[in-house]
C-alpha cells in the first residue's frame, strides 16, 4: 500500500522541494505534436524548474525540480519540525530559483521547437484563432477555480503531469505523495514505471493580473498556432472540468 511519510533521516531539501523526472510524450506522435505538448508542460513555471528535454528510447522526457514542501514540515519562523519523525531544527533553506520567462519580448517568446525550447518573434496572422461568442475571451468572467479555491483561468494554473517513478522506488514516491496539498494531489499510480499527479503551478504565458493568454491568436513561422493545441481543442478532450468552468454542462444549458 502506498505511504505518504518517506523514510527521511532529517530535515533536508527535501522538505522544501523535489527533483523529478517527467514525461512529455511519444517520439511517434511526431514533432508537430511534441511541440504543443512541451511547450504547454515547459510553461507551467510557477512551482517547476525545468531542465532540457531529453529523448530515451522513443520518449520525450525532461528532469525538473518541483517546488511544494512537505505536508509533514512544520515552519516557525527559522526552526522546523517534522510532524511525523520528529527532526527538529533551523528550517531547510529553500533552494535558489533562476528565472524562467516564457514571454521575453513584445512579440518574442520561448516556445518548443525540435523538442528544446527556443525564442521566437510570433505574430498575428490576419484571421486570429477564433473564440466563442462575440470575439471576447470567454474565460474573462468565469467562476472556475483551482483546488487551492484561487478564482480564474484555472486550467491555466494546474497541470496534470506523468512523473516517472517505478514500483521499486518506493522512496521517491512517498516523498511525491507527501507534497503538500492541494498545490499536488490527485496521485495515483499509472502503471510500473510512473505515477499521475495534479499539480497547481500556473502558465508563464498568461499575461499579468489577467486570464488572457499571451500566445492566443500567434503562429509560428509554418503557420502552425503557437498557443499549444490542447489548450483549446477541449472540452470534449477533457473529461473532468474545473468547478465553475464556463464550458460546464450548466453553463452550456444557460
Amino acid at each position: 500500500m502506498p505511504t505518504s511519510i518517506p523514510p527521511c533521516d532529517r530535515l533536508g531539501h527535501q522538505c522544501r522541494s523535489l527533483p523529478l523526472t517527467l514525461r512529455i510524450g511519444s517520439i511517434e506522435a511526431g514533432p508537430g505534436s511534441l511541440d504543443h505538448e512541451a511547450t504547454w508542460l515547459l510553461g507551467h513555471t510557477q512551482r517547476l524548474d525545468f531542465g532540457v528535454p531529453r529523448e530515451d528510447e522513443g520518449e520525450l522526457y525532461v528532469d525538473a525540480v518541483l517546488h511544494v514542501p512537505c505536508k509533514h514540515l512544520l515552519v516557525e519562523g527559522s526552526q522546523a519540525v517534522c510532524n511525523v519523525h520528529g527532526y527538529a531544527g533551523r528550517t531547510p533553506k529553500a533552494p535558489d530559483r533562476a528565472p524562467q520567462p516564457r514571454r521575453v519580448g513584445r512579440e518574442t517568446f520561448r516556445v518548443a521547437e525540435g523538442h528544446i525550447l527556443r525564442s521566437r518573434e510570433l505574430s498575428f496572422p490576419r484571421r486570429a484563432l477564433p473564440v466563442v461568442g462575440d470575439g471576447t475571451n470567454p474565460c474573462a468572467t468565469s467562476k472556475c477555480q483551482t483546488n487551492d479555491h484561487v478564482q480564474g483561468a484555472a486550467c491555466c494554473r494546474d497541470l496534470q503531469v506523468e512523473i516517472m517513478c517505478t514500483r521499486e522506488e518506493a522512496e521517491l514516491e512517498a516523498l511525491v505523495r507527501a507534497r503538500k496539498p492541494p498545490l499536488l494531489c490527485k496521485t495515483k499510480r499509472a502503471g510500473d514505471w510512473s505515477i499521475e499527479a495534479e499539480i497547481i503551478s500556473a502558465c508563464d504565458y498568461l499575461e499579468p493580473e489577467t486570464v488572457n493568454c499571451s500566445l492566443h491568436g500567434r503562429v509560428r513561422a509554418d503557420g502552425r498556432s503557437a498557443k499549444p493545441d490542447l489548450c483549446f481543442h477541449w472540452p470534449p478532450k477533457r473529461k473532468v472540468l474545473h468547478f465553475g468552468c464556463v464550458f460546464g454542462p450548466k453553463a452550456r444549458r444557460r
